[in-house]
């Protein structure tokens, strides 16, 4: 399959356009081809199938132990990463067709980015100056989002909450403004998949609601409270 071939391939292009812009311009390009490869669900094996060749190729670039790939290659890990998911339904692409057709006013949404490779969550709760209360089932993030709790909430429809995930629903999701955690928590049990980590930003761990925990558990998801400066918290994350 190609990333051509008329207007409904046009999310499946701009996808393949991105994919290979991040891996031709990274610093560490192995480490966002694997950040891509993760984020699709796909396994090395896999992905070496689907591109003809044996599993250690993938391997040794993701690690470095192959020089840069070129844009051949990268051509090919990004078809067939995209064919993988067409083949699956093709719901990694159906979603970024919905990110880049969403919009959000800057009271709502104060920051959306992604990584150009995964990071550690810890990261993430380094620059809020954070403090976890739960681990939750995955320790990396590819991105994050920070959203005023009582806009967003109050605001947005479940479709809308959904295009807060940006590219990637691997990310860090943040609430500003809040008091006690309840309605952003409450609210993510309608949204699925559920982020990897959430950070609720404006309260500490004696002001957090009791059930809180108990929620984040059930939904596997890490959680983290920050009553760090805001303004200074969303430049230590501009700089991840």
């Amino acid at each position: 399959m190609n990333a051509g071939g008329g207007e409904s391939d046009a999310p499946r292009a701009q996808l393949a356009r991105r994919i290979a812009g991040e891996i031709a311009l990274s610093e560490d390009p192995g480490a966002t081809l694997r950040k891509w490869r993760t984020d699709f669900g796909v396994s090395q094996t896999a992905l070496a199938d689907s591109m003809g060749v044996s599993s250690s190729v993938v391997s040794d670039y993701e690690s470095g132990r192959r020089e840069s790939p070129g844009i051949g290659l990268v051509s090919r890990v990004v078809n067939a990463l995209l064919d993988i998911d067409e083949g699956r339904g093709g719901g990694r692409i159906r979603q970024y067709a919905r990110v880049v057709s969403a919009g959000f006013e800057s009271d709502i949404v104060r920051d959306i980015r992604e990584y150009p490779t995964a990071l550690p969550t810890s990261r993430v709760y380094e620059a809020l100056d954070a403090t976890e209360i739960v681990a939750g089932d995955r320790d990396t993030v590819n991105g994050h989002t920070v959203i005023n709790s009582i806009q967003a909430i109050t605001s947005l429809s479940s479709e809308e909450f959904y295009r807060l995930y940006g590219q990637s629903t691997d990310r860090a999701l943040v609430f500003t403004g809040v008091t006690r955690g309840e309605s952003p928590l409450v609210a993510l049990r309608v949204v699925t998949p559920t982020p990897n980590a959430v950070i609720l930003h404006g309260l500490d761990e004696e002001a957090l609601w009791d059930h809180a925990a108990d929620l984040a558990k059930v939904d596997g998801f890490s959680l983290a409270v920050s009553t760090a400066p805001l303004e200074e918290s969303l430049d230590e994350l501009r700089r991840l």
